[in-house]
């Protein structure tokens, strides 16, 4: 078992368990520190609290009383919980530090540490690093935002392995030491506004997967972006931009044939299997930071020439009868669904709804010129639904995936695209967009 390194606290409360939590705390107690678990809807007949407890841990659940914090040194929180949490507040007010499980697994990784963020195409890029890696014969493993708690795997990697971390800025929030040798900042857009309460905090916590990073590291970023452009000049790593829009001496840009790095051509576009203009960002963002830990040219043809994309994005499902499914549950915001809505030209059926976050929808409405009927649900069915007759577009309400898989398909016609892209998160009625995604496969597949 790995021990942490440069760890100088000796009693921790864990805020929160769920799988992040639960993985600190273990982690910890046996490191031989002392831990304290706070969790709020935890129980004590959970098979998790159960084991932490045989471990030694000190479980008090239930509610949040401040005198968790009594004789604390640190606090080590899930990423969900807001800030505005009365045991985070009184934390600050003391001075105890607050930081996230992220740091704990970067204490714990000796190899190459490659972090991914942005407010879109985190697990697309993620997941293009790590298979352009591994197809290129380096040994890499994947954790973070993407479902793999990262210090699960940050125990069990070796020196001579890399691991490619997607994270949120709930996760970046909460660093202390954190410092990938290699940062990449896809874009930031308005999003997760009711946790952060402001753009600025916003870009604060993403700005925080560079803020320790020293001049032997590497930042790839989006050089498209005037903000980011401007914000990444106060890093100390090497710039390294990626471009859709112009040519670049040394980063990662196209042309109409070929994706270039350095000025090298590392892969012809008509190659290229991954649908949607969005996803060439994504693309020249993994290249440039593939390359620079070493990928070689024929790994990442490989992996660009079979990748379809992930789970959850633009994922397609099946045709049936000439109607194509995708499943796209992970646009749990607008410029996702934007994004998707652009990758095609035929005609959709767009399944769209979910947690209501006060937010209106008519910025959808440029992007639904191929869309022939809308089918809503969940908490913003209403809106989308005036977000439809405004851009005079047939729509049917209806209260689940499920209902809305079988209006879609009901009103469809060969040709047609039958697209879940949501634009809303999904904790109204589903846990996570994983959930409602397979939710959304589930009704296909049993409808057909």
């Amino acid at each position: 078992m790995k021990k942490l390194k440069e760890f100088p606290y000796s009693r921790i409360l864990v805020l929160g368990l769920a799988k992040s939590g639960t993985a600190a705390a273990k982690l910890l107690l046996e490191n031989d520190r002392i831990v304290r678990v706070n969790d709020i809807q935890a129980s004590e007949e959970d098979e998790t609290v159960s084991k932490l407890k045989s471990l030694g841990a000190e479980l008090i659940l239930g509610s949040h009383p401040l005198f968790v914090l009594d004789d604390i040194e640190i606090v080590v929180k899930n990423p969900g919980i807001p800030y505005e949490n009365p045991i985070l507040v009184e934390a600050e007010k003391r001075g105890i530090p607050i930081i996230t499980e992220i740091e704990l697994a970067y204490l714990l990784t000796e190899g190459l540490l490659i972090g991914v963020t942005g407010s879109n195409g985190k697990t697309t890029t993620t997941t293009l690093i790590t298979e352009m890696l591994s197809k290129s014969d380096q040994p890499v493993k994947v954790a973070g935002n993407i479902g793999l708690v990262a210090t699960e795997i940050a125990q069990t990697l070796t020196e001579e392995e890399h691991l490619v971390m997607e994270l949120s800025s709930f996760q970046l929030m909460g660093t202390e030491q954190f410092r990938p040798n290699i940062a990449v900042l896809l874009n930031i857009y308005e999003a997760h506004l009711d946790y952060h309460k402001t753009m600025d905090n916003y870009r604060t916590a993403k700005y925080n997967i560079f803020k320790n990073q020293s001049s032997g590291d590497y930042l790839v970023y989006n050089a498209d972006d005037p903000i980011l452009s401007e914000a990444v000049l106060t890093s100390n790593a090497m710039l390294i931009p990626f471009s859709v829009k112009k040519r670049l001496e040394e980063g990662a840009w196209l042309d109409d044939e070929w994706i270039y790095f350095r000025g090298e051509k590392v892969v012809n576009r008509k190659d290229i299997v991954l649908v949607g203009e969005h996803n060439l960002e994504n693309i020249l963002a993994a290249a440039a930071a593939a390359k620079i830990s070493g990928a070689s040219n024929e790994g990442i043809n490989k992996v660009l020439a079979t990748f379809t994309g992930v789970k959850h994005r633009l994922q397609f499902i099946r045709n049936h009868y000439g109607r194509l499914f995708y499943n796209d549950s992970k646009a749990t915001n607008i410029l996702a669904t934007q994004k998707a809505l652009a990758s095609f030209k035929q005609p959709v059926i767009l399944l769209a709804g979910g947690l209501d976050r006060g937010n209106e929808f008519t910025d959808l409405i440029p992007y639904l010129t191929c869309v022939k009927m809308m089918v809503t649900f969940g908490e913003t069915r209403k809106k989308l639904k005036e977000t439809a007759k405004l851009a005079d577009i047939d729509v049917i309400m209806t209260e689940n995936i499920h209902q809305a898989v079988e209006k879609a398909y009901k009103h469809s016609e060969e040709g047609d695209v039958i697209l879940l892209s949501p634009a809303c998160a999904s904790w109204d009625q589903y846990r996570t967009f994983e959930q409602r995604g397979d939710m959304f496969i589930q009704a296909v597949h049993t409808l057909l």
